[in-house]
């Protein structure tokens, strides 16, 4: 089957879309498909793999590079265009980053109250937000297209902000590599990369992995940080990836906790932190379904996130882990941090984090995208299983 993919930049380092979007790509190719990538930017990694790239490197807004894949996907005659997000042709549109509308007012919800209705104000008079709203309204038009939610959130988003009827949203949440993300890791990264942090055995290892601290919930944690280590708890906290995070580093510095938090800036391969973590703490403002949460469980740690976070739809409260109702809160983060400070509390949250994860795959998620591939096939008189 001749499948296109839509998204801006393909690039598995840059995020949890580029990454879902490779790894589908390589999946779709493995079983046989012929794939078509259209994106603004391809990295390094795409020249390995066999699929046919389509730059679209003129186009420097968003409206101009849903334009111009528009334009560059009706020639190729794809049997399904699969859009990650990014334009506005196609048979499937799967917004990994969520409604935009919900992404906007949940970013609210992460600075001070005082300061939203000015902040809002703002935004909504920027040339940005006039292009976007443009944007939306081509994406989520009842056009024939199916949406994919990857989580009941945003299904709920996809209603409530854009009035898309329900009959057109498929609910499949992200799948992981078992793999690739395994406890199994603990015995070759553990030791090593602890010993780098200048942590002992008895020291738990709190790890978060974010690109936009404010919006995942960092301050939150280093607030919780600040105050476990005046009980003197043998605590310490990793923070991956993100931009140059000074203001944070700053801000660690002023509340002296200098050698309790690593910030280690962007990485090239988590599974090594994964390995010398003890629990996974994921206070976002907003996630469609948070695959580094996936990752954590796939690795065996428990995890706290919040109420919005679509992965958090997948946890059974106080087995593989904890949702937050208020991820400003941290006195809930702290009730619920606590108890996990303790190994032989959260080993069984951990064993149960890796069986959940088993049940959410990539393969099982690909499986459910290639359903999807036949029901628009049908209608074509082709199949997605007869490539």
């Amino acid at each position: 089957m001749r499948i296109g993919l839509v998204i801006k930049r393909f690039d598995p380092r840059r995020g949890g879309a580029e990454q879902a979007t490779f790894q589908l790509a390589e999946q779709l190719v493995s079983r046989g498909h012929e794939v078509h990538v259209v994106a603004r930017r391809f990295a390094d990694q795409a020249r390995r793999l066999p699929i046919v790239t389509h730059p679209v490197e003129q186009a420097t807004s968003r409206l101009g590079f849903a334009e111009a894949a528009e334009a560059r996907l009706r020639w190729l005659a794809l049997d399904v265009v699969h859009d990650m997000g990014a334009g506005w042709y196609g048979d499937l549109f799967q917004p990994h980053g969520g409604s935009s509308i919900a992404v906007e007012r949940q970013k609210l919800l992460s600075v001070p109250s005082w300061l939203r209705p000015l902040k809002r104000a703002c935004d909504v008079a920027t040339p940005r937000h006039r292009e976007l709203k443009r944007l939306v309204e081509r994406q989520y038009a009842d056009d024939g297209r199916l949406l994919v939610a990857l989580s009941r959130m945003t299904a709920r988003h996809f209603q409530e902000y854009h009035g898309v009827d329900p009959s057109r949203i498929r609910l499949i949440y992200n799948g992981i590599d078992t793999e690739r993300f395994s406890p199994e890791h603990r015995g070759r990264y553990r030791t090593d990369v602890r010993r780098q942090l200048g942590v002992d055995d008895a020291t738990t290892v709190l790890l978060v992995v974010a690109h936009n601290f404010r919006l995942k919930g960092v301050s939150t944690l280093l607030r919780a940080m600040d105050r476990l280590t005046a009980r003197r708890e043998p605590v310490h906290l990793v923070v991956v990836g993100g931009k140059p995070p000074r203001r944070y580093v700053r801000w660690a510095r002023r509340l002296r906790l200098g050698d309790r938090v690593t910030f280690t800036g962007a990485v090239d391969d988590a599974v090594p932190l994964y390995a010398a973590a003890d629990v996974y703490v994921h206070p976002t403002f907003f996630d469609n379904c948070s695959l580094v949460v996936l990752e954590a469980l796939a690795a065996g740690l428990p995890v706290i996130t919040s109420r919005f976070n679509g992965a958090g739809e997948l946890l059974t409260e106080g087995t593989e882990g904890h949702v937050l109702a208020d991820p400003a809160n941290v006195d809930e983060l702290l009730w619920r941090l606590e108890p996990l400070l303790d190994a032989a509390h959260r080993r069984p949250m951990g064993e149960a984090a890796r069986r959940l994860a088993l049940n959410h795959t990539m393969a099982a998620h690909v499986d459910q995208i290639v359903n999807l591939y036949d029901e628009v096939a049908r209608s074509r008189g082709t199949s997605a299983r007869a490539a």
